[in-house]
């Protein structure tokens, strides 16, 4: 495994968009500052629409293949059968024109699809490809208990990473159990790719008392920089990926990751006293994944509902909220469509109780 790089990794989930598309122009950019800044770990998957594409196009077919490293993953939710999900990795190959993987994970581990790798015989797969060079090392995404974590890195010693959420929101959250997962993970050796250190967003734009509290200690660093390097600053961390959507972003990440120092004990302390002021927030710590929309049977937008609900919990601005739910369902998908059969709390990585919190949205919005 390497371990002395840079550690900021270029998450291609998010990426710009031109229309309904990505915007190849920007993206290239992007992964241009990236480059030139000394950063090499970038993200995709096979699941995340036109990423992959978009890898091949702003990264793969630019640059020398010696020059980054590329990680995507198979998804065990996206195949009916063994042979469907095997063939991903083909189909992630001929997307990206990589012709080997530095990375390769199993999908978004949970309980609801544990079985199911093991069924399809998809650990021996990524061995084999190992063993084969097709992929130089590999490992998995994981949303659920510390004890399963546990059980799975003690059956499969082999694995040479783990992808695993971390922020200082979620660190002691005991849907996400980020210490405990991040403890079990370094118990038994393995380097840790962090994923959602700014959950999805939402700890760069967090509620105004947490916002207040970076500012009064370093008012020119962006509430991302906190997050961002809180993750960072952590033992065993081969990459922090952040999910940047523009120039902007990439900009402000490379400029306190390009020459990165841990956070010191003062602003360790501020992170505390953030995470005591987010306890007390009502937000939906939604990350806006959009993995519970795929399944909905009533097409509703959840991860847009949360957002304009989270503008009247987190912020007070009610107006704001409306017009922002007024945009979301403009189709007519609204909260109140629900039928609460539950598909989306099995796909959501934050295990939310979004039947719940679609009853709340079609009360606080009439609809």
């Amino acid at each position: 495994m390497e371990t002395e790089r840079k550690k900021l990794g270029f998450g291609l989930m998010r990426l710009p968009k031109k229309g309904l598309f990505t915007d190849i122009k920007e993206t290239s950019e992007m992964v241009d500052l990236f480059l030139e800044n000394g950063f090499t770990y970038f993200d995709t998957a096979f699941i995340y629409l036109g990423s992959e594409e978009a890898a091949k196009k702003a990264l793969v077919s630019r640059y020398p293949r010696e020059s980054y490293t590329l990680a995507t993953k198979v998804n065990v939710q996206a195949a009916l059968t063994e042979g469907g999900a095997k063939k991903q990795f083909e189909t992630s190959l001929e997307r990206t024109g990589a012709g080997y993987f530095d990375y390769y994970l199993l999908h978004a581990i949970m309980a609801n699809n544990e079985k199911r790798y093991e069924k399809f015989h998809l650990w021996d797969f990524v061995r084999d490809l190992k063993s084969s060079g097709k992929i130089r090392n590999f490992g998995f995404s994981f949303h659920d208990s510390p004890k399963m974590l546990d059980r799975l890195l003690s059956e499969h010693p082999e694995v040479d990473f783990v992808q695993l959420q971390i922020n200082y929101a979620d660190w002691e959250n005991p849907a996400v159990q980020s210490r405990e997962n991040y403890e079990v993970a370094r118990k038994h050796g393995k380097q840790i790719v962090i994923m959602e250190p700014v959950k999805g967003g939402v700890l760069a734009k967090p509620i105004p008392e947490v916002e207040k509290l970076f500012k009064a200690c370093h008012p020119d660093m962006s509430c991302a920089s906190w997050a961002i390097r809180f993750a960072a600053s952590l033992d065993g961390v081969l990459a922090v990926l952040s999910g940047m959507s523009n120039v902007a972003q990439m900009k402000d990440n490379i400029s306190f990751m390009k020459d990165f120092k841990p956070l010191d004990e003062e602003e360790q302390d501020i992170i505390r006293q953030a995470q005591m002021l987010l306890g007390k927030s009502s937000v939906i710590p939604c990350t806006a994944c959009r993995y519970c929309t795929e399944g909905c049977p009533k097409q509703i937008p959840i991860p847009d509902v949360f957002a304009a609900m989270n503008r009247q919990l987190g912020n007070g601005q009610m107006q704001e909220a409306k017009d922002s739910y007024d945009a979301a369902v403009s189709e007519g998908h609204c909260a109140s469509d629900c039928i609460a059969c539950r598909k989306c709390e099995s796909a959501c990585p934050q295990h939310l109780p979004i039947s719940d919190n679609m009853k709340k949205a079609a009360a606080m919005f009439g609809r």
